[in-house]
């Protein structure tokens, strides 16, 4: 029998399946790969609206704490008081205090000690031996109230940016102090939350890279396309940077360049993209796809020559690491992790952040180069994604990490 059978994990997420987080559902099954029995909680998420038939099968495994609306969390509030009256009074105590100093009102917090009384009691029936949340926000101070309640060891990942832009807010250190470990998902990652920390806390802070599965790519080696086609995948926000890619794409239509760029995803800015690539006559070159499924990424993907991703803000962004997987090189900033990946002249483009001037420069540069050089790079892409972002590799480090925490504890939730 596998050594790692017995070990029970759930794991803890806001908004659960999303069609942005496929990276989330990719962990958890491989997970279960390694032998893990794996209870899916989330808070939200069971109405959503997907696009890809695999998140439609994860909606069906998650429990959902706030799917059946108030009495339900009352019922659990009053079972757990009842049950330990002192540590759910230290759980209010410290929802309250996380709630003076947060950028959320107090009534969110309390509302989170009632979701953490919920889960407990389905952490208890599965049997869970650690919890795991991915993000630094709710689903992590959720983990920590749940702890003082009298539940499993947790652990949480903290992707970007937003835990690095209102650390103190998301009351970091305190989440960190409460937990087996924390995971960082780049070297960029570990070094922020240093910043954050005691340095007697920087032993807990881990790296486990966000992988890709190798059914992802094992099918899709293709003739490389002959059409200059980009392709940029992500949620339309400010942080995307997409409104910089449509002027720059401007800058070289004007300059009378051809070239096709697909906007894959959708989000709150779509109607504003929409306006100025009207405004600057270019619906003809850029197409908007709206939210679609994995697969339909995929084609995305392989139907061009390479990905661009303008961020002005990231943690790392599993896209690139598909792009590389799928052989396609990639043009993006060197902020956050990205630069851990992306290596300019060997697999892509690096440029910085908020110049359209750059990011023009580095497209010219980009459509100027020979499909045979491109194709080149973008196999030099695979090689390193196959050598740093390999989902099960991962997966067993962070089995690792859970094994480690539960021998700390003797497996007993203390």
């Amino acid at each position: 029998m596998n050594a790692r059978a017995d070990l029970r994990l759930a794991y803890l997420i806001n908004r659960y399946p999303s069609v942005s987080h496929s990276f989330i559902r990719r962990e958890i099954r491989a997970m279960e790969r390694q032998g893990c029995a794996v209870l899916r909680i989330g808070l939200r998420g069971w109405d959503a609206e997907l696009a890809d038939p695999q998140d439609e099968r994860e909606r069906e495994l998650t429990r959902y704490v706030l799917q059946q609306g108030l009495l339900p969390l009352l019922g659990a509030v009053l079972r757990v008081l009842l049950g330990s009256p002192r540590r759910f009074g230290a759980a209010l105590v410290q929802a309250v205090r996380l709630g003076l100093r947060a950028d959320r009102p107090l009534p969110y917090h309390m509302a989170y000690l009632a979701e953490a009384c919920r889960a407990l009691l389905w952490l208890r029936a599965f049997g869970a031996s650690h919890v795991h949340a991915h993000f630094g926000s709710n689903a992590a101070e959720v983990a920590l109230l749940i702890r003082i309640l009298g539940g499993p060891p947790y652990s949480f990942t903290v992707h970007g940016p937003e835990e690095f832009d209102k650390p103190e807010f998301l009351a970091l250190r305190e989440k960190v102090s409460s937990a087996a470990f924390v995971v960082a998902v780049s070297s960029f990652g570990r070094g922020q939350l240093y910043r954050w920390l005691p340095q007697r806390e920087w032993r807990k802070v881990k790296i486990v890279r966000c992988g890709i599965e190798r059914d992802f790519h094992a099918h899709t080696i293709r003739e490389f396309p002959a059409a200059a086609r980009l392709v940029c995948v992500g949620r339309l926000c400010e942080q995307k940077g997409q409104l910089l890619l449509v002027e720059a794409m401007h800058h070289l239509a004007g300059r009378g360049k051809r070239f096709e760029l697909v906007l894959a995803g959708d989000g709150p800015m779509r109607g504003e993209i929409e306006d100025l690539v009207a405004r600057y006559g270019l619906k003809a070159q850029i197409r908007l796809t709206g939210w679609i499924g994995g697969a339909q990424v995929r084609e995305e993907i392989l139907a061009a020559q390479g990905l661009v991703l303008p961020s002005f803000a990231e943690g790392l962004p599993v896209v690139i690491m598909e792009a590389f997987a799928m052989g396609r090189p990639v043009l993006s900033t060197y902020v956050a992790g990205i630069p851990e990946l992306v290596r300019a002249g060997e697999n892509g483009w690096l440029f910085p952040a908020g110049s359209v001037e750059n990011l023009a420069a580095a497209l010219e540069e980009f459509l100027a180069t020979p499909p045979a050089r491109l194709e080149s790079m973008g196999v030099a892409g695979r090689r390193r994604v196959l050598a740093c972002h390999d989902v099960d590799a991962e997966a067993a480090r962070l089995v690792g990490l859970v094994g480690a925490a539960r021998e700390g504890t003797d497996g007993e939730w203390a």
